[in-house]
């Protein structure tokens, strides 16, 4: 089935004309749109309309022709692979890290691309609706991967929410406006997919390359014991050979309109492409860590609470912890004052401070006032001189780690690998049955009694939403969707 061109899309120099209108923030969008995208249509296509007009001037590095596309994507592909080879090699030559300085810098990077991870996918919901037409089955596809065609264990929002429980990485919500300019262009293109078409498979086009960025990032959280499951599921899924890099390409082969403006059709897969390029990158949330600032940061935001919870006593350099802690700005100082003092001995192991002492451990006296990540966070900088270098003590520790990974990884990818116990497409279930699985017992007999095909994917596809997909209904509509779609 060929797909003509969609003559209810404006083009995007009429799109233009929002500028003159206030930004909309992305971050309040992003949030608005997983709790109400109906409400929030008109407001996701004037963010859309500007940040499409904010990338004109961006170049785009895709070919003049879609006949050239498989070969640039093979180029791209070969070029990544030299460049990690080379990567490889310099860290067996004794090279250090390329990204990650400590285990807390890259727990930093988990927490703050999470506006982005957490609605992996996302820009292809829309597409769900056109099941029966074999020309958009590429791109639906792989938003069924995404959704790891609802096995709990391969749902890449799952995986990515119990990576950051298991670190301890609360707090993403707090993040500032630029870690959530990527998640809303997400969310808006894929509420408003069939008016931003083209736009959709150029982001998704560019989205589905191989990059060398992640590659590096699964190598070196490895190091660190942190669980790399989730990047190296996307080094797999998005191969050139059969992954969504292929699929992306044969997207565009056949939904590009065989009667229309193909030019004008082309001109808005380069903006959709060119979208990639804003917010927080990868590459950015990296660069911009410093884990003085960062520790600040942390006890900063303890002190709103923790200035009133001190008794007058507890003194530091003759000032009382509630005043060290009544205003942000004395942080530094405070930090300072517990090093002068000798509660915190930089440099050495973190068994040696008393600080440290305070919050770690069941019978800490602040036991449970400091999540994982941020004793990590702090952790790091007490062993951290202030001249860079960590303690002996703690470069065995991940050396042991790193010896322990392969084994500890290996034995969580054999039980990933273990059958999903799924449900059948459509089955009655019984009185006895639980909340939880009344509630997929009423989707099934939903299902079950709709009219035809085309309601009971449509059904399905609700639940399949950015902000449902990764819910038990949700998981079990994938299933349930993905089965149909093949019959």
């Amino acid at each position: 089935m060929t797909t003509s061109i969609v003559t209810d899309v404006p083009e995007v120099a009429q799109a233009a004309t929002a500028t003159t209108r206030a930004a909309t923030p992305a971050k309040d969008l992003y949030f608005a749109l997983l709790a109400d995208p109906l409400g929030q249509a008109r407001a996701a296509e004037h963010f859309l309309r500007e940040q499409i007009a904010s990338v004109q001037a961006i170049p785009a590095d895709l070919p003049p022709t879609l006949a050239q596309l498989p070969d640039w994507v093979q180029a791209r592909t070969d070029a990544v692979g030299a460049e990690y080879r080379e990567y490889l090699e310099a860290r067996k030559a004794g090279a250090p890290r390329r990204y990650f300085g400590n285990r807390a810098h890259a727990l930093y990077f988990l927490k703050s691309v999470a506006p982005t991870k957490l609605v992996d996918g996302a820009w292809l919901y829309g597409l769900l609706r056109h099941w029966d037409n074999p020309d958009f089955h590429p791109l639906i596809k792989t938003y069924l991967e995404e959704l790891g065609e609802g096995v709990p264990d391969k749902n890449h929002v799952t995986i990515y929410r119990k990576l950051l429980a298991t670190h301890g990485c609360e707090g993403w919500e707090h993040l500032d406006e630029q870690h959530f300019v990527q998640g809303a262009i997400q969310l808006a293109l894929g509420h408003n997919a069939d008016r931003f078409r083209p736009e959709v498979i150029g982001y998704n086009l560019g989205y589905e390359q191989l990059p060398l960025h992640l590659l590096i990032t699964s190598y070196e959280l490895n190091e660190f014991g942190i669980d790399p499951y989730y990047f190296t599921l996307h080094v797999t899924v998005d191969n050139a050979a059969t992954g969504h890099a292929q699929k992306a390409v044969q997207a565009l082969n056949d939904l590009m309109p065989r009667v229309g403006d193909r030019a004008a059709f082309y001109r808005r897969v380069l903006d959709g492409y060119r979208l990639n390029e804003l917010g927080a990158s990868t590459t950015s949330v990296i660069a911009e860590f410093d884990l003085q600032e960062e520790l600040v940061h942390i006890l900063a935001q303890k002190s709103t609470v923790g200035k009133n919870m001190h008794s007058d006593y507890c003194r530091v350099a003759g000032r009382s912890v509630n005043d060290w802690l009544g205003d942000p700005a004395r942080i530094p100082g405070f930090l300072s004052a517990l090093e002068s003092a000798g509660w915190i001995k930089r440099g050495e192991d973190v068994e040696n401070s008393r600080f440290w002492r305070l919050i770690h451990g069941e019978r800490a006296e602040m036991f449970g006032v400091f999540s994982a990540y941020e004793q990590q966070v702090l952790r790091d900088w007490i062993v951290t001189s202030p001249s860079g270098q960590g303690t002996a003590k703690e470069g065995r520790m991940l050396t042991h780690r790193a010896r322990q990974r392969t084994l500890d990884n290996l034995g969580q990818h054999l039980d990933r690998s273990s059958s999903f116990p799924e449900r059948g497409l459509i089955r009655r279930r019984a009185a006895r049955d639980t909340e939880g699985d009344n509630e997929l017992g009423l989707l099934e007999q939903r299902v079950a009694a709709a009219t035809g095909k085309q309601e009971a994917m449509a059904l399905l596809g609700e639940l399949m939403s950015p902000a449902h997909h990764h819910s038990a209904a949700g998981l079990m509509a994938t299933r349930m969707y993905t089965k149909l779609l093949e019959i």
